[in-house]
């Protein structure tokens, strides 16, 4: 009798399977998925997701109603529910096939159709077509959850204008950022958002720039400083001179990040994929001895009960809650960090964060404010200054900056086509035949005069002879202490400055913020040795945070490397494993913050996903569990793991106290 009625289904499911293929096809063609399990008769893509579930869930009411009030010949009730079936069936049958061909045989949606064979075989046709429908309206949720998560990814590229004001001869064109070009000048309104990164031509503007740092303050751009694509003018017209083409903008930077984020994966994401593929036949064959080893070894065991339970057995082993949990919960992390200004290159660093017991911090613009002024000058040859003033200005160091912003205010600079830098000593120009050199002592390689009082100092020589030097002063940024108190309450164990500046300058800064250790006049590989011996000395996972060119060999070499991308370095960006894109030094303690709250939900949800599917296992091995409750046991665990992530990402996007662990 089994087999007639499989006979009988497999014919009714031929002749309807056209109909449906047809509309398959119809759906994938007008989506731009490029995988199977993204189109709509699945995965609940855009169209009509839900379409299909609704017509075998009117179909499945229906039919029970009839099963109740009418009495149906069996195999009228095996052809209707056949068709109750195909609607939610058809489309997990085709996605079974596509990893048959993928040799991917092995998989939940196997799990499925062995289930609902097995109940249609016993002639439970109504739960058999519940195991599909219930399966495909959880998958269709799992979708939306997916779809959310990545929307907080995508809003970043809605913030891409299309087109941007071009500005030629007192004449403005509305082009594509493609077709500007480096050197021009653009036009921005209030309000509208940039699309290339320049620098300011008004003298003062203010601009909102949340998209870059997740921070609602405004902030004020002087005439000749760097503005970002992603900024929005506040108040008024802006102009800028072009920097860098669209591609190599602030902004493209950030969402190339974010992309290439996702293809790193955290150590939980890795494990779960490898478990699912080793998980699912391990459980296949458990099914089987289920319904086998029973009926051949009890008295009175009946193999349709024991079928049953094999079904059940195999509803409630899919690992969909796994599986689609826990990747969307490093997915909703790595969002609601973007969203704060906090960049992960990788799920992995998520992780890598939270086992962080040591944080050293570069002094100069990651916890000083950077914007050195220029306290004194000992040389008093103007022709000298303005070839030191030209030669600073090769330079993207803040102290160079200082030192080029005050001697063009008060001389006209020498321009140089050629000037040498050497990171972290000082620079070097050949000019009219005499050897110029800028920077620290062991650069200057002369007697040079040290100055007692703490103010970092620029020393200059030419062909030799040392010359004088001029004296800057710094001061610790407004966020630097609120930030390493937020450390220590977190529980980070060491807090370290280094810096290529003055011991005595480190020193005191280190005792203001009340850092555990400090080490100055150090050199870019001096850094790097430190932090490596460091390491080695105490065994701590050590995260280091810096912001320019120098700074690049000890992120490479530091546990985690966190770059401060306000003002950050090209070098130090694409070296760091974070990248937080503004310049709060607390921003730190609160992507630690959200590396752990990621792991947490993690970890909940394979605790929640194992632990309720471990109970509905127990219990329908002994009978005491229906293939309807194995159903909605499975689906429920997802869902509800689905709408933790939810909760999480809507936590994790809120401003984070600091005076919580």
């Amino acid at each position: 009798m089994g087999e007639k009625r499989v006979t009988i289904f497999a014919t009714e499911l031929h002749k309807l399977s056209r109909i449906f293929a047809t509309k398959s096809r119809v759906m994938c063609d007008t989506c731009s998925c490029h995988h199977h399990q993204a189109c709509g008769e699945l995965e609940g893509h855009g169209h009509n997701g839900l379409l299909f579930p609704l017509l075998s869930g009117a179909l499945l009411i229906i039919g029970l109603l009839l099963d109740h009030f009418v009495l149906i010949p069996s195999i009228l009730r095996l052809i209707y529910y056949g068709v109750a079936f195909l609607p939610v069936g058809f489309p997990i049958l085709k996605e079974a096939w596509h990893e048959i061909l993928k040799k991917e045989i092995f998989n939940e949606f196997l799990l499925m159709i062995i289930a609902t064979t097995g109940a249609f075989y016993i002639g439970e046709y109504p739960e058999a077509v519940g195991v599909m429908l219930f399966y495909a309206i959880g998958e269709w949720f799992q979708d939306r959850a997916a779809d959310k998560a990545r929307n907080s990814i995508k809003s970043l590229v809605d913030l891409r204008p299309d087109m941007v004001t071009l500005v030629r001869a007192d004449e403005t064109f509305r082009v594509t950022p493609q077709e500007v070009e480096v050197g021009t000048i653009i036009e921005a309104v209030s309000g509208e958002r940039l699309s290339l990164d320049g620098t300011l031509i008004n003298d003062v503007a203010t601009f909102d720039t949340a998209a870059l740092t997740g921070e609602s303050e405004p902030r004020t751009i002087y005439k000749g400083e760097e503005v970002l694509a992603g900024m929005i003018p506040l108040g008024t017209t802006v102009r800028l001179n072009v920097l860098r083409p669209v591609q190599e903008s602030a902004l493209e930077r950030i969402l190339k990040l974010v992309n290439e984020a996702h293809s790193r994966k955290a150590p939980a994401e890795r494990f779960i994929r490898r478990f699912a593929k080793v998980y699912t036949p391990i459980v296949i064959f458990l099914a089987f001895f289920v319904a086998v080893l029973p009926p051949l070894l009890l008295n009175n065991a009946a193999f349709e009960d024991y079928l049953y339970r094999a079904c059940i057995f195999l509803v409630i082993s899919c690992p969909c809650a796994l599986v689609v949990s826990i990747p969307l919960s490093y997915y909703a992390g790595i969002g609601a960090s973007s969203k704060r200004g906090i960049l992960f290159k990788g799920g992995n660093y998520l992780d890598a964060i939270t086992k962080v017991k040591a944080v050293i911090f570069d002094k100069t613009g990651t916890l000083t404010v950077g914007k050195f002024e220029v306290e004194k000058i000992t040389i008093e040859d103007k022709a000298i200054l303005a070839v030191v003033g030209g030669m600073e200005a090769k330079s993207t160091h803040p102290i160079a900056r200082a030192i080029t912003n005050y001697l063009q205010e008060h001389l006209t600079l020498t321009s140089l086509a050629s000037v040498e830098e050497s990171a972290g000593y000082g620079l070097r120009a050949d000019v009219g035949g005499h050897i110029y050199k800028v920077g620290n002592a062991r650069f200057i390689d002369v007697p040079v005069e040290e100055v007692s009082e703490d103010l970092t100092q620029v020393f200059v020589s030419v062909d030799g002879v040392y010359l004088g030097y001029i004296a800057l002063a710094d001061k610790p940024k407004v966020d630097a202490k609120r930030g390493i108190q937020a450390l220590r309450r977190l529980g980070i164990k060491t807090i370290g400055i280094l810096s290529g500046d003055k011991e005595s300058i480190v020193a005191r800064l280190g005792k203001t913020l009340q850092a555990d250790v400090c080490a100055g006049a150090l050199l870019p590989e001096g850094k790097a040795d430190y932090v490596i011996r460091f390491k080695k000395t105490t065994d701590s996972q050590t995260a280091f945070v810096g912001d320019g060119i120098n700074d690049a060999p000890v992120l490479a070499l530091s546990d985690l490397g966190i770059a401060m991308g306000g003002s950050g370095s090209d070098a130090a960006i694409e070296t760091a494993d974070v990248v937080i894109r503004s310049d709060k030094p607390s921003k730190v303690a609160e992507a630690i913050q959200l590396g752990r709250q990621t792991r947490r939900l993690a970890i909940l949800n394979i605790m929640l996903a194992l632990g309720a599917k471990l109970i509905v296992l127990l219990l329908g091995a002994f009978g005491c569990v229906t293939l309807w409750l194995a159903v909605f046991a499975d689906t429920g665990v997802a869902l509800l793991c689905i709408a933790n992530v939810f909760c999480a990402q809507y936590r994790m996007c809120r401003p984070i106290r600091q005076d919580k662990k």
